[in-house]
Parts: C-alpha cells; structure tokens; sequence
C-alpha cells in the first residue's frame, strides 16, 4: 500500500468561521485547509469537507458533521482531521451521537479541548454588543461562548472518549511580530492566562490524546496552511503541506 494512502476517507472539519471552498461568481478562490485536500488527494486518499455552520453551537456542528458523513460515505469509517473548533464538533459526535464505530482516528490542530481565555475575553467584554449585531442577521453566537473556558470543563466532563477511537493533537507555537500584529490582542491575553499559544488556542489546551505534536512559528491560521504575508517577507513561512503527509504516512504504518 501507498505509504501516504489510507484506506478509509479523510474528513478535513473546518473551525469556527470555517468554509470548504471561497468563490467568487462561483469560481473558487480559496480552500480552508489551504493546498491540503489537493495533496491528499494526490497521494490516492479520498477526501471529504463537510461545510458547517460558522457560528453554531458545538451540539449543532457536530449533529451537521453526523449528517454529512451519513449523507456522503454512509457506512464507511474514517478519519477526522480538524481545526480548532472542529476538534470539539468531531468529539461531541463521536461521543455523544453514536459515532464511535465510524471514527478510527481524530487528529486535531489547534483545538481549544480546554478553551481559550480569548473566549473568556471576548464574551465578557464584547459579548452584549457582539450577540446585538448577530440577532440582525439571525446568526448565531453560540460557538463563541462554547469556547470559554468554563463552558469547555463542562464539555469534558460530559464528552469521553471512545475507547476504540484513536485521538491525536498538534499545536501551534509563534510569537508575534511588528509584521503580524493581527495576533497581537489575542496573543497577549492568552500568553498572561495560559502561557505558549498559537495567537487564538494555547499549547495547554491543544494538547489531547496519546500523540501529541507541536508546530513551532505556526500561528492558528498557519496550521491550516494559509499563506502568511508576514512570515514569507520574513522568509520563514513553512508550507505545511508535508506535514499533513506526514500525518498520513503515520496513520498508514499503523495499519490504517
């Protein structure tokens, strides 16, 4: 078998805000995992992105996530590789909607399993005028708070892991610089409160299950590939493409 090819589909789960695809009078002109569903693929993985709603709950994201697999690899296993919020979708439905015999593995990147102070920040000190401008648009502000700290105990508390499934975790490690101030607000909050972090989920929190793996000079969009202006003008942007293969190339020596 294909070093980097695993038998079962690979599901790439998007985060918060997330998307499969960006378009333009329907052409594409952005992927959420940036290159990554490309290279899979490429290697002869099949590869699925299931869109799920921006700002939803984490209870809604993961009953979409459930009905995306049943729609599109019903009955097959898989494997979860996801973003930050999706972490936390793909536990919920691996644990609490009967999942657990579909999923073999999930790797997660820059999941707050444990919240993020940011979260706490945020909903404590912008929450009011932030829910006032989402009811304009009937969106939902759910997810922010279910990424508060507390809201995140809770959801441990509440969400085991499946005894079958293999659960994996990778973390980013950057410090900002003049070039990447966008990180600034939240870098710093979450540096006081929780030490090392990626600009959006800390080390701490991103760290879960039996293989752990950190990314240093990633920030939270780096993880997923996006390109960063700063750090290719500072020449050392690292596309992470390989990385990924690398994950796979883990998973396959592993029987998978």
């Amino acid at each position: 078998m294909n070093k980097t090819h695993l038998r079962a589909p690979i599901v790439l789960v998007h985060g918060l805000l997330g998307f499969d695809r960006l378009r333009v009078l329907g052409w594409p002109i952005a992927t959420y995992f940036n290159g990554i569903p490309e290279v899979l693929t490429a290697a002869g993985n099949c590869v699925v992105i299931p869109v799920l709603s921006p700002t939803g709950s984490v209870a809604a994201r993961a009953a979409e996530l459930k009905a995306f697999l049943d729609a599109t690899v019903p009955d097959e296993p898989v494997h979860l590789i996801a973003h930050s919020m999706g972490g936390l979708d793909s536990r919920y439905m691996i644990s609490r909607l009967g999942m657990h015999d579909r999923v073999l593995t999930l790797t997660t990147l820059g999941t707050p399993h444990r919240g993020t102070a940011f979260a706490d920040w945020g909903t404590d000190h912008l929450g009011a005028s932030v829910q006032a401008f989402l009811d304009l648009f009937c969106i939902s502000a759910d997810a922010f708070y279910d990424l508060r700290r507390d809201r995140c105990a809770e959801f441990n508390r509440q969400t085991p892991d499946a005894e079958k499934v293999r659960y994996y975790s990778i973390a980013g490690v950057f410090v900002p610089d003049p070039l990447s101030s966008l990180w600034r607000l939240s870098y710093d909050v979450i540096t006081e409160q929780e030490g090392v972090n990626d600009g959006l989920v800390s080390v701490a929190s991103a760290r879960y299950g039996e293989r752990f793996e950190q990314w240093d000079d990633t920030n939270h969009a780096d993880l997923i590939n996006w390109p960063n202006p700063a750090a290719q003008i500072e020449g050392h942007w690292h596309n992470r493409a390989s990385d990924y293969l690398v994950l796979i190339t883990r998973l396959a020596s592993e029987g998978f």
